[in-house]
Order: structure tokens, then sequence, then C-alpha cells
């Protein structure tokens, strides 16, 4: 009968990976939690905005368009 063996070289080298990604999510964890400021729902509240103004610019573009013509003409 044979019987898998994992040899103890491979168990040390897969924990150094989760050892190293571990400590990189914790860096990248605490990279994002200093980047947060105080300001930081203004900046995701304008960063929401620009995404709907920007995603819609040229419908946006034809009703201001439209609505000064409209405008104009009255």
């Amino acid at each position: 009968m044979t019987t898998l063996t994992t040899p103890t070289t491979l168990i040390q080298r897969s924990s150094d990976f989760v050892s190293t990604d571990i400590a990189a999510l914790a860096s990248h964890m605490d990279h994002c939690a200093s980047k947060r400021s105080r300001f930081f729902g203004l900046h995701a509240a304008l960063e929401l905005m620009h995404s709907v103004v920007f995603s819609r610019i040229v419908t946006a573009a034809v009703l201001s368009m439209a609505l000064l013509a409209l405008v104009g003409i009255v």
C-alpha cells in the first residue's frame, strides 16, 4: 500500500507564503486606514457625482443645450 507524504520543506514553504500574504494584507489595511481622513465622505460623494455625470455626459450636454434653446426662444 502506498501512502502519500508531504515533505516538511514543502509545508514550511507554503506556510511562508501564508505569512507573507497576511503581512501584505495587514500592510494594505494599515495604508487604507491611514488614507481615510475626515474628508473621506466628501471625497466619496464627489467621486460618485463625477461617475454619474461623466457616464451621461452626452445626455447632460444635449439636455442643457435644449434647455438653453428653450429659454432663449421664450
